[in-house]
């Protein structure tokens, strides 16, 4: 199935990024949000983006200009009905993303892909709101999208061949690698990942070092690019905390228990990056 015009539901960091990098791989682009004020601030990021490319010689103003023409925004779900493909990028919250693909099962031409940007959700869950489960797929970015390479392309219980394969080449046309990964809590990245910086943050919980010596750790003696703690504030506590929540519950293991400092951290509004504190502060 040939991908022509793509529609980002959220325009967030993850939305915006998203389409973004749709735009520059030549598709037509409609990125998507209930909020004037998000699509504003999302669609003021991804100039940003643009011009800092600009000015590092990545791309040429003349080429700036293309991406932005392809790229459009909407608030009416309604557009969805000239779209070849739909990727959600909403919250992580299971009852809002099947209510979004339930509305965009009924919008959406026949021939359409609706794929989810979920980090942990189950995708046949979010298929079974649909009458195309065989056309409902998960494309898992990595943020900041436009730098990170990996997408997880996630197979629910009925997605078919053909919208795998096309979901694949669309993703190497992002110049993004593409890995398949089937549909349990987490898939491969959040499986891994989270549960590290739980441990982590049981590092900090039980006095066993500062989370700066923590970091100092994971990255000289394990050569990561940053410390687990530093991510979790880059990540957002709350979200570490939802997707542990969402291991624990799909696996039913203790391992996966999300620490009592992380959950304590969240209900005081210490979210990391995004709310000033975390781990850190920042300015």
């Amino acid at each position: 199935m040939a991908i022509h015009k793509v529609m980002v539901i959220g325009a967030g960091q993850m939305g915006a990024g998203i389409a973004q990098v749709c735009a520059q791989s030549g598709y037509e682009v409609v990125l998507n949000d209930l909020s004037e004020e998000a699509l504003d601030k999302g669609l003021k990021g991804i100039e940003r983006q643009l011009a800092r490319s600009v000015e590092k010689e990545r791309m040429t103003e003349k080429e700036k200009t293309e991406v932005l023409g392809r790229l459009n925004t909407s608030r009416q779900r309604s557009d969805a009905e000239s779209c070849d493909l739909i990727i959600e990028a909403v919250v992580e919250n299971m009852e809002v993303k099947t209510k979004v693909f339930a509305d965009l099962d009924e919008i959406a031409p026949e021939h359409a892909i609706l794929a989810s940007n979920t980090s942990s959700l189950p995708i046949t869950e979010i298929a079974a709101a649909t009458k195309r489960p065989d056309q409902v797929i998960g494309m898992h970015f990595m943020n900041p999208v436009p730098v990170m390479k990996l997408v997880e392309i996630i197979r629910g219980l009925q997605t078919s061949d053909e919208t795998f394969k096309a979901i694949e080449d669309m993703t190497v046309q992002l110049s993004k690698t593409p890995v398949e990964v089937q549909d349990f809590p987490g898939f491969v990245s959040n499986r891994i990942l989270m549960p590290m910086i739980n441990e982590a943050i049981y590092a900090v919980y039980e006095g066993i070092a500062s989370p700066e010596d923590i970091d100092t750790v994971m990255k000289l003696g394990t050569n990561h690019p940053m410390g687990p703690l530093t991510l979790a504030d880059f990540i957002g506590l709350d979200t570490c905390l939802y997707i542990m929540e969402v291991l624990h519950d799909g696996f039913g293991d203790s391992k996966y228990r999300p620490c009592p400092l992380l959950r304590k951290y969240v209900k005081a509004g210490w979210l990391g990056r995004k709310s000033g504190r975390g781990f850190y502060q920042y300015e």
